[in-house]
């Protein structure tokens, strides 16, 4: 990193070009006087569209083209949602910060303002998500539901145009492209956990940058980085990726951090929960403890069900 300038790389979206201006402010707050460049590169998830992501895997599906233009000296660092980040990185990589996370849960997007109580067999409900599909089956085993890919406004438009006539997305992307005025419900957690980190912005980095890293030491949201820390802790735990039907949330209260997690089978009739405390200082345990709590209950051989389907 040259003292006076920074490249940010980022993917092309709408919503990831919000996430890559959110880390330029919160650099420019504290220091005007740097001069920063924002580089767009397109991943191999940005460029098949037409392919259920559950059939072209995960791992590094929406990151590689960047950790490429890192160790290329390219870009001096990358924003991702974070949810979209493996939670294993290679060494060469680590998590250099997160900003303060946004609303972390699930949101209803439906024509005609229908509630998910409303929405009947009759109803095509769209996402690419395995843990959704695997949480709307567990509502109803009926519901008829179909693959959707494409940025926030390319399902949106879908939506218009009868693809669909409802869809699950994050409310944190919604909110950040002021589109929240399509959300029809919230879905609380309770219900319906969301994914790991979702609602969070990470900036990836070299391990061995020791001057980006301890500049993105002053941007850092430490509560942030221990909730998130925890729920990676618990999906790396039971070694799942974006496209298993699993997923967590914690809540932070003083020193207290309260983790929730999941399991299910893809019809949602296996479904595997536990809830753990502990203190703050114990996030990345925590997680270990949760997957473990699971894997006593049975997790492995429900993924390992859907891994070699």
């Amino acid at each position: 990193m040259h003292p006076n300038k920074i490249t940010i790389g980022t993917r092309g979206s709408k919503l990831a070009l919000y996430q890559a201006y959110k880390v330029k402010s919160e650099i420019e707050n504290i220091d005007r006087n740097i001069q920063i460049e924002v580089k767009i590169i397109k991943t191999k998830g940005d460029k098949i569209l037409d392919v259920a992501l559950s059939k072209i895997g995960d791992k590094g599906l929406f990151t590689k083209e960047l950790e490429v233009a890192l160790i290329n000296k390219e870009i001096d660092f990358a924003v991702h949602s974070l949810k979209d980040l493996p939670t294993e990185l290679p060494s060469e990589f680590c998590v250099g910060a997160v900003l303060e996370r946004a609303d972390f849960r699930d949101a209803l997007v439906s024509k005609n303002g229908l509630k998910l109580n409303e929405l009947t067999p009759d109803h095509t409900i769209a996402t690419s998500s395995l843990r959704r599909i695997a949480g709307l089956k567990r509502i109803n085993p009926d519901f008829k539901i179909v693959d959707i890919r494409g940025n926030i406004n390319t399902r949106l438009q879908k939506m218009e145009d009868g693809y669909c006539d409802a869809m699950i997305m994050a409310a944190a992307g919604l909110k950040r492209l002021e589109l929240d005025h399509y959300i029809t419900e919230i879905l609380e957690p309770a219900e319906f956990i969301p994914a790991v980190a979702q609602g969070a912005i990470a900036i990836e980095s070299l391990s061995d940058n020791e001057s980006v890293n301890n500049f993105l030491k002053k941007i850092n949201h430490q509560n942030t980085l221990n909730q998130v820390t925890a729920e990676r802790s618990f999906m790396k735990t039971l070694m799942g990726g974006c496209q298993v039907p699993v997923g967590s949330y914690s809540k932070l209260e003083g020193e207290t951090l309260t983790l929730t997690g999941f399991v299910s089978s893809l019809d949602g009739k296996q479904y595997l929960k536990q809830t753990i405390s502990n203190s703050v200082n114990m996030a990345d345990q925590m997680g270990q403890e949760l997957a473990q709590k699971l894997i006593d209950q049975g997790a492995n051989d429900i993924l390992n069900s859907i891994r070699n389907a």
